[in-house]
């Protein structure tokens, strides 16, 4: 009877493994060179039949075809007609806080309450998420785990997209804190009239003395040497004072973003990002004159009011970076939606910005804001790896088709759930792959 309790027990285990997401990558053993490729370095330069040689995580040369490496103890592949990118990186993500949004077990974004600083997304990041292998099949390969939530949501953290734990994946632990900015007005879909209606908020007045509050006691406290006890809240909020860490407000009216960012400078905060700002342009003149840096969200959606130009949301990326601000971008309408991020930055590229600069702002320019630029976000020697061959453009939902990946040099599998299901269902159809 044992017997057959265990054959029976590791045919379903069998069953069940083909069901699970793939292990995570090993880590590089010999140096890979990518050769024949068109490589768009990040940064705007884009090199013809070029190389790309990494070894141990790390990129040690990048040039032309003339560019000289070992090929005896390299292992050569030949990308000839592909194109070879930088990693994506997608701030304000919510892969592995949220796996089904109908089960609440399953959703790890947000924290009761109102002012959560101490919150951190980094451990509740969950590796095993069946949604992070479809974001890395589109060449999104690093994410900033973002809590949600009250006024201040939490701590993000910046995590690979691949490992065994949050321990492996976390690239820059507890990089930033998150606040929902009291808006003076709220836009609020009506059934009735099938129409947003814009509403003032009652509670703006009460919303900012709290906010306040907490900023006054957070920088008092982070001029105590030693605090005994140590206050939790406080303690998450000094890094916002040595610099260690950023302020990223959600905000997006125009007089709201002069006020968020008037508000965090008068208590002192090194370090601000807005995240949204859907009315950026209207303090344009203001974000650059004090070097704030803009995360804008993703370009496929509507204007904010009726009168306002329909193309707005597609323009707006190109219009701040051409005023002199620092231009990243996010996406998350839902939290799976992330994974067309490439798509919605290539969606800019037809309305005043280039192809190089569209790409720029998903690696080079996200990199720069969230302060990881010295590792990841351009092909340069002595960055890490991070590496996306595609067969076509892959700003392009139409010709993007990722091939390999490489996070810190390692082999990425990128199989997932919804490739698994297209192969499983493909021929009962009749449907051709190609």
């Amino acid at each position: 009877m044992k017997k057959y309790i265990i054959v029976i027990g590791l045919s379903l285990l069998g069953l069940c493994s083909k069901a699970q997401n793939q292990a995570p990558a090993s880590p590089q053993t010999k140096p890979i060179a990518l050769v024949g490729g068109t490589i768009h370095v990040g940064d705007g330069r884009i090199i013809q039949n070029g190389t790309v040689v990494f070894d141990k995580g790390i990129i040690t040369a990048i040039g032309d075809a003339t560019t000289n490496f070992n090929k005896n103890t390299t292992e050569v592949i030949n990308v000839s007609g592909k194109a070879v990118y930088p990693g994506i990186i997608a701030p304000s993500a919510l892969a592995g806080l949220v796996e089904i949004a109908s089960v609440r077990a399953t959703l790890d974004q947000r924290e009761t309450g109102d002012l959560n600083p101490h919150v951190r997304a980094l451990i509740a990041h969950n590796t095993d998420s069946e949604v992070i292998p479809t974001f890395r099949g589109n060449g999104i390969l690093i994410g900033q785990s973002t809590p949600e939530g009250g006024i201040v949501s939490g701590t993000s953290a910046i995590m690979e997209y691949d490992g065994w734990n949050w321990e492996d994946a976390a690239l820059k632990k507890d990089d930033g804190i998150w606040l929902n900015y009291p808006a003076l007005v709220t836009r609020q879909f009506s059934i009735e009239e099938m129409k947003f209606a814009i509403k003032k908020n009652d509670k703006y007045i009460q919303q900012k003395a709290e906010l306040e509050q907490l900023f006054s006691e957070a920088l008092a406290y982070s001029e105590i040497s030693n605090p005994n006890p140590k206050n939790a809240p406080l303690e998450a909020m000094k890094g916002l004072y040595d610099g260690s860490k950023q302020l990223f407000i959600r905000v997006e009216y125009g007089k709201e973003i002069v006020e968020a960012v008037k508000l965090a400078q008068k208590y002192k905060i090194r370090k601000i990002v807005i995240v949204g700002g859907e009315e950026a342009e209207l303090a344009i003149d203001f974000l650059k004159e004090n070097n704030i840096p803009v995360i804008v969200n993703g370009t496929h959606r509507l204007p904010n009011t009726v009168d306002e130009d329909v193309w707005n949301p597609y323009k707006l990326p190109g219009i701040l970076m051409k005023g002199g601000v620092t231009v990243g971008m996010y996406y998350t309408p839902e939290f799976w939606r992330t994974r067309n991020l490439p798509f919605a930055a290539g969606t800019s590229a037809a309305y005043g910005m280039s192809p190089e600069d569209a790409l720029k702002m998903i690696t080079l320019n996200n990199a720069k804001i969230l302060g990881i630029d010295k590792q990841v976000g351009s092909l340069e020697v002595g960055k890490h790896a991070t590496i996306v061959v595609s067969a076509g453009d892959i700003l392009d939902m139409r010709t993007s088709k990722v091939e390999q990946a490489f996070i810190r040099g390692k082999k990425i599998d990128l199989d997932d759930k919804q490739k698994r299901l297209y192969k499983k269902y493909v021929g009962k159809y009749g449907i051709s792959e190609k």
